[in-house]
């Protein structure tokens, strides 16, 4: 007999439902915790377009996320650029101040779009790699600085490296669209490929008032020598193909000459060198049976034959690099790279970075009306001096043209050097390998006629007892920029000179030499104490000169006589 139950208002009845409330609260739980997970998840690995900080970074930036500025029509273009211009002129050094690290401080202008009234690009292809790669490289030097305010040098964020791919006016304006542009002054602007058809300039057509130009095809009619530095033109094979470094010594060609697209008059003197000589000249030309593409780029062709460029330019010992539409070209790079000596036929041609390396020692410069005489000069150099070239010419291209960073880096140094003369680098430190000390005095050929000096000058002053008339002159003197060390000859042998503390504060080396004699003579002698490549000898009493007269005067007597030690009187 089964008994019935019942259930009350609070009995089994309320459990059901119970579970069904608790069910959906669980749910709804778990679901907003999975839904935070995935939010966080998202804005963590999401790219984010908020920039945390405002120094160039290209890793964070790109020219898609760049701010989008437009240029009108009516903007002001700058001026054609100052042949005149020097460091003393057209650059104002007081902005890089005293600086006990004697370094300057180089600031990048935030990545900007710059496009025109109806939003055409200024430039075809935006942000080259290798302008990226330089300056990328900039911003982790130790010149960079993100404080504008510190500053000594701007570099803009706008890609000048090739012309072709400039729109000429337009770029010309967006520079002068620089917050701190003030007519070019201490802005640097890199150019490898200036010009264009059909008379490709040397420098580079956007005008660009006066700011410094890092170019990579001056000439002498275009160079402002101490002021633009020459640079190489960059080679993307340097980072393509490696090239491991070879021996010096004999190699199986004497000449070899692998340039295509050559004036023809230059292939027809080669060819009938190479008939006068045989196999010890090879000349390369471009393939025309290959289709066109990256392999043809790095084929190169004599009478059918294929060989592998630049692994090529191993197998000779001197390479010959002439003049094509424009003065400089990437094929020096190359040629440097595979320890091949470089036989330079360009007139006029300013040679990258020449103002502190010694060209001499790696490469043979030969005039081009000389090219049917090439071979009997280059036999004429011993075999001890190709390979010591041989060695340097491969060095040449790991410190200063194996990658943008390289060039880039140089260019800085060479402005840092003229800046803060006292500190810059010594030939020796610019022109010798790491790993070679005394090895190359075996070859007295490239030993200097005189010893190295420093660069800048000392100024000689001599006095008798005209003090005010002295300390004016000690202080514009110590205005010039290039100014190394100050030597006061003191000419009174009766009366000893002013204590220290109340000389001119100045910040070079300034040293007083008393003299046995009172003679006019005194201010010529060959003090131990100077060591730079140029002497200003002056007396007590010329108050009448400035400091950019004087800092004229040695840039004229350096350009004038580029060898040996100079003297101003």
């Amino acid at each position: 007999m089964c008994a019935s139950v019942k259930y009350g208002s609070r009995g089994p009845a309320l459990i059901p439902r119970m579970k069904t409330k608790y069910r959906i609260y669980y749910i709804t739980l778990f679901s907003v915790v999975l839904l935070g997970l995935i939010a966080t998840g998202m804005f963590q690995f999401w790219p984010h377009s908020i920039e945390s900080s405002a120094e160039w970074s290209l890793d964070r930036r790109s020219v898609h996320d760049a701010p989008l500025v437009r240029i009108p029509m009516s903007s002001p273009i700058p001026e054609r650029g100052d042949l005149s211009c020097r460091m003393h002129t057209c650059f104002d050094v007081y902005r890089c101040g005293y600086n006990p690290k004697n370094k300057i401080k180089v600031y990048i202008y935030p990545l900007q779009r710059f496009v025109d009234e109806v939003g055409v690009p200024i430039s075809s292809t935006g942000l080259s790699r290798e302008y990226n790669d330089l300056l990328s490289a900039i911003s982790d030097s130790d010149f960079y600085t993100d404080d504008v305010s510190r500053a000594c040098l701007f570099i803009p964020s706008i890609d000048v490296l090739n012309q072709n791919s400039l729109r000429i006016r337009e770029t010309a304006q967006a520079l002068a669209m620089l917050p701190r542009w003030d007519k070019g002054m201490n802005h640097l602007l890199f150019n490898m490929l200036p010009g264009g058809p059909p008379d490709y300039n040397t420098a580079l057509d956007v005008p660009r008032d006066r700011a410094l130009l890092a170019g990579g095809g001056f000439s002498t009619w275009t160079y402002r020598q101490g002021y633009d530095v020459s640079i190489p033109v960059y080679s993307p094979l340097s980072v393509e193909v490696d090239l491991p470094e070879r021996q010096p010594g004999p190699r199986r060609y004497f000449i070899l000459s692998s340039q295509t697209a050559i004036h023809r008059e230059y292939r027809v003197e080669l060819e009938r060198l190479k008939e006068e000589n045989g196999e010890a000249l090879l000349l390369l030309d471009k393939c025309s049976n290959l289709s066109q593409g990256l392999a043809s780029v790095r084929k190169r062709c004599y009478k059918g034959q294929v060989y592998d460029y630049p692994q090529i330019l191993q197998e000779s010992s001197f390479c010959v690099v002439l003049r094509g539409a424009r003065l400089g070209q990437a094929t020096l790079s190359d040629v440097l790279q595979a320890g091949c000596v470089p036989v330079i036929m360009a007139d006029s041609y300013i040679l990258p970075f020449s103002e502190v390396l010694d060209w001499k020692r790696a490469s043979v410069v030969i005039p081009e009306e000389k090219l049917p005489e090439m071979y009997t000069i280059l036999k004429s150099i011993p075999h001890r001096q190709v390979e010591e070239m041989q060695r340097q010419a491969r060095w040449f291209w790991e410190a200063y043209f194996s990658s943008m960073k390289a060039i880039g880096m140089t260019t800085l140094q060479i402005i840092n050097d003229r800046i803060y003369p006292y500190a810059a680098l010594t030939y020796e430190e610019w022109n010798n390998p790491p790993v070679v000390k005394w090895t190359s005095v075996n070859s007295p050929l490239f030993l200097p006629l005189i010893p190295p000096r420093s660069p800048g000058f000392t100024a000689v002053v001599l006095t008798y007892d005209r003090i005010e008339s002295l300390f004016r002159v000690i202080t514009e003197i110590s205005k010039v920029p290039s100014l190394a060390k100050l030597l006061v000859v003191w000419n009174n042998q009766n009366k000893s000179p002013p204590e220290e503390s109340l000389w001119p504060k100045v910040a070079v080396p300034l040293k007083v030499l008393r003299t046995k004699e009172n003679k006019l003579s005194n201010r010529f002698f060959p003090f131990d104490e100077i060591e730079t490549e140029a002497v200003l000898a002056i007396d007590d009493d010329i108050i009448m000169l400035t400091s950019d007269e004087l800092q004229f005067g040695y840039e004229v007597v350096k350009a004038l006589i580029p060898a040996g030690l100079h003297s101003i009187d």
